[in-house]
């Protein structure tokens, strides 16, 4: 076989990215893209392309100073995700997004189910320490577990990112709970003054007591949301009840808070997710009440968002936290922790709301400015 026919079995990017591997390797001192690209005489376009793949993939990292070095990575690295719960659809889209990412980022990723339950979110962190993974990404809703887990984490050398509920030391990734409540409880208010005149009787926050403070922000913004538009309500027609982000015990909750409060004809509810959202609807339907509510949640889980097409449903909205991004930036942030870069302790996703009644909100905020 001639050495032309040999060449045609070559891949020429392939064998680019290998010379710029080669070179930071000879060079035992970090190099700029210039310096890579003056000595390999590959265009800096492609230089530029093939540190970029390899600076995601763990093999190069671009410390603050913008020079390029090898990272040591004796074997493929392994993290551990502690999911919250297979039986919650917001859970298993965060699953499958980093289950995406990890794969197409060559990270062994070990998934365990916490089952919403903190004991066993620190059984599966005991098995990670076990397994000694490089890093671990939990996502575990009880705050009085988030403690011990941390320290056994810490204690075994093990860098933890928390997903949504913020553990100590941890670096923090979810939602800025506060804001996605406001915009929120904005929608439910400028709902209330289009359809009702303004009149709302009762105000039901569902809450998620066990997560902490900074997940039940979602409700206190949405509260704060409702008054700035609804001006005259009291504090006795804002009531905060634990739906524990479960459909069942939402279910329950609501049916408790619309027997109670029977003659309420105009009830916005606050939920801290879909899942609690739709428990509260199946409540307000068993009581032939429906008609009487106004809901906005978080998380626009694919039931969800089937509701909302019925153009009877009272759930008007939900608040997006772009799920698919959730993947490919936690793998981010915990490459980045490996390889030593400082990374900032609150990483917040972006939010939208989704609804059709969003225009209500900019047309009264266009007339107020």
């Amino acid at each position: 076989m001639t050495r032309s026919t040999k060449a045609i079995y070559l891949i020429p990017i392939l064998s680019k990215s290998l010379d710029v591997l080669e070179l930071l390797e000879q060079h035992k001192a970090p190099l700029t893209l210039e310096e890579i690209h003056q000595r390999t005489r590959i265009s800096k376009t492609t230089v530029f392309r093939i540190l970029r793949t390899l600076v995601h993939r763990g093999y190069v990292s671009r410390p603050e100073d913008g020079r390029y070095r090898l990272v040591s990575r004796p074997r493929k690295m392994r993290f551990g995700f502690g999911g919250q719960s297979s039986a919650l659809p917001f859970s298993n889209a965060v699953t499958e997004s980093l289950r995406a990412a990890a794969m197409a980022t060559g990270i062994e990723l070990i998934v365990l189910d916490n089952q919403y339950n903190g004991e066993i979110a620190r059984q599966n962190a005991e098995e990670f320490i076990k397994q000694r993974v490089d890093l671990v990404i939990e996502f575990q809703t009880d705050r009085y577990f988030a403690p011990i887990i941390a320290d056994r984490l810490a204690a075994g050398g093990i860098p933890l990112i928390a997903v949504d509920i913020p553990h100590p030391n941890a670096i923090f990734f979810g939602v800025d709970n506060y804001r996605a409540g406001l915009e929120a409880g904005e929608l439910l208010g400028a709902y209330a003054q289009k359809f009702w005149g303004g009149q709302v009787d009762l105000v039901v926050g569902l809450d998620l007591a066990k997560a902490g403070t900074l997940v039940q922000s979602r409700i206190t913004g949405a509260f704060e949301g409702i008054r700035s538009r609804i001006g005259n309500l009291q504090d006795g027609q804002l009531i905060r009840v634990d739906g524990t982000g479960l459909e069942e015990e939402s279910h329950k909750a609501m049916h408790a808070v619309l027997t109670k409060h029977r003659k309420a004809k105009h009830v916005l509810v606050a939920p801290s997710n879909d899942t609690s959202a739709l428990g509260a609807l199946r409540a307000a339907r068993e009581l032939r009440r429906d008609h009487h509510l106004a809901i906005l949640s978080h998380d626009c889980i694919p039931a969800a968002m089937e509701e909302m097409k019925r153009k009877s449903s009272p759930l008007i909205g939900s608040i997006s936290r772009e799920v698919a991004t959730y993947g490919p930036r936690l793998v981010q942030l915990g490459l980045a922790l490996l390889n030593g870069e400082s990374v900032p302790p609150y990483n917040y996703v972006e939010h939208r709301l989704v609804s059709r009644f969003s225009q209500l909100v900019a047309d009264r905020s266009a007339r107020s400015s």
